[in-house]
């Protein structure tokens, strides 16, 4: 009974990854898909991406580089309404706000990415976490709004690296 479980496990995880792979602008024909996750017609994969439950939403083009793993119930933004505009409180025009998210980059669950924000290779955001400016590469950041309280030990990353030991 088990291995039927595990099997029905797989196939629905296989049907995921194939429902999120023909809606992104570009890919390299892998992805793990463990959670719900709705990516848009404006975003492109690196290779080996791991997502645990991500939404994206708005208009903006997001770019995930290689490696990439989230946990559960991330949120990406990417365009906004302009509430400077010819209505109140917003008129119909969207402003749009692209992301680029570095190789091996890491969210816990519940990240939310407002933006016009980069997050350097390497960096790990914190559960919870509302990412609003720049994260550095190796950065660890946190919080609401986000500030990096600690970087990875780069030494050690670049070894593991070098070794091409990815999860």
């Amino acid at each position: 009974m088990g291995k039927i479980k595990f099997l029905i496990i797989q196939l629905i995880r296989s049907y995921r990854g194939f429902l999120v792979l023909r809606r992104v602008k570009s890919h390299h024909n892998e992805v793990f898909v463990g959670g719900l996750t709705k990516l848009t017609k404006h975003t492109i994969l690196g290779k080996n991406p791991n997502f645990n439950g991500m939404k994206i939403i708005g208009h903006g083009d997001v770019e995930f580089g290689d490696n990439f793993h989230s946990g559960g119930e991330c949120l990406i933004i990417t365009s906004n309404h302009n509430y400077q505009g010819s209505k109140i409180p917003y008129d119909e025009t969207h402003i749009i706000r692209n992301v680029k998210i570095g190789d091996n980059v890491w969210f816990g669950s519940r990240v939310i990415i407002l933006g016009t924000v980069t997050i350097g290779e390497g960096a790990i955001i914190q559960a919870g976490a509302v990412v609003t400016k720049d994260v550095p590469v190796g950065g660890i950041a946190g919080g609401n709004p986000a500030k990096v309280f600690k970087y990875r030990n780069m030494d050690h990353y670049n070894d593991l690296k070098s070794k091409k030991l990815y999860h």
